[in-house]
């Protein structure tokens, strides 16, 4: 038992006159990064939420936005670069610029979005963790649609399955099993890794978000970024045990992608990243909640 790929066009639709498609992958970063910015200003103009003072005015957040843009794009692409491909572009640099080919980290995009947050507040004088709790907090409504979106184009499917809800992917992912029994009519099913970790990262971690900021949680400053960072850290580790290794990892003698070997086992590109984000995930957890709130207001 498996389930066929929907036939969904990876187009959202195409803009007359000039032909040029418009991916659903475009329209997800775009809806996920307004969604986020309506939020975090809802946020900035109840101040109760914050312990009595938000951490930056409403009109700012727009102004912000535009940092964060920047930080998601260069920090994916670089993230991707350095972390999955560096052999590639170390041979062809001018390939790095070819956003448009695909090829972005999430991992790398965070990097630069922690980046963008802390240079905007250094230059406004603004408090860089509350308004990086801020931020965090709408990162589930992004990873959701990001990874849907990684389904229908389709791309970063799971391994081979027998599960019932194993879906048949297009293309190469059907191609071969790898040795392991999940076929329909000769073709290869594959864990829908892609929507675990929507499920994961972007409803279960948004939901959990939701709770911490109706709980008070943004009174206690780096409490959602390493709840964040913990939760995240955990789901992709988690999901990574499902999901098929990038193929420039996955070898004869290393057919399982690992990057670190411990005996029959092994880590991923992604779990060795997503350790650190648990790591000091739970520092930033344990430091928040032993301080009160009204003490740690910086």
């Amino acid at each position: 038992m498996a389930i066929a790929f929907p036939a969904i066009d990876p187009n959202a639709f195409v803009i007359p006159g000039i032909d040029l498609p418009i991916r659903w992958y475009a329209l997800a970063y775009i809806a996920g990064l307004l969604a986020g910015w309506q939020i975090v200003a809802q946020l900035m103009k109840r101040p109760a939420l914050w312990g009595g003072q938000a951490p930056m005015q409403p009109k700012a957040v727009e102004d912000l936005l535009t940092w964060v843009i920047a930080g998601v794009i260069v920090g994916g692409r670089l993230g991707f670069v350095l972390f999955y491909e560096p052999a590639y572009y170390l041979a062809n640099p001018l390939d790095i610029l070819k956003v448009w080919q695909g090829g972005m980290a999430f991992h790398g995009g965070f990097l630069g979005v922690v980046a963008a947050v802390f240079l905007y507040c250094r230059k406004h004088n603004l408090p860089t963790v509350s308004v990086g709790d801020a931020a965090v907090v709408v990162a589930p409504i992004g990873l959701f649609l990001g990874r849907i979106a990684n389904f229908i184009k389709p791309e970063l499917w799971g391994h081979p399955t027998q599960v019932p809800w194993g879906v048949v992917f297009p293309g190469e992912a059907a191609q071969t099993c790898y040795g392991i029994a999940g076929q329909i009519d000769g073709f290869c099913a594959r864990h829908p890794s892609q929507l675990y970790e929507a499920t994961l990262e972007g409803l279960v971690l948004g939901l959990v978000m939701l709770v911490m900021v109706w709980r008070g949680g943004l009174a206690r400053p780096g409490l959602a970024m390493g709840i964040f960072l913990m939760g995240y850290g955990a789901s992709r580790a988690f999901v990574e045990l499902f999901r098929q290794a990038d193929p420039q990892f996955v070898t004869a003698t290393n057919p399982m992608g690992y990057v670190v070997q411990l005996g029959d086992f092994g880590l991923s590109m992604g779990q060795v990243l997503s350790l650190p984000m648990i790591v000091l995930g739970l520092v930033l957890i344990l430091h928040a909640a032993r301080k009160d709130p009204r003490q740690v207001r910086q």
